[in-house]
């Protein structure tokens, strides 16, 4: 009984808080889409390493 009535409190507390997020969904995308860029441009500029040794 204890667990149930403090499962019941915390989801109390946190009451509110879903759905809200810190930024617009698209700028998640947008973020996620500039690292992926960044991560594409390092790798191409290291594509010839291999080569030269």
């Amino acid at each position: 009984m204890l667990n149930a009535l403090a499962a019941a409190e915390i989801a109390e507390e946190s009451h509110g808080w879903e759905g809200h997020l810190p930024m617009a969904p698209i700028a998640f995308a947008i973020v996620a889409a500039c690292i992926m860029l960044a991560m594409l441009l390092i790798a191409w500029a290291f594509r010839s390493v291999g080569n030269r040794h």
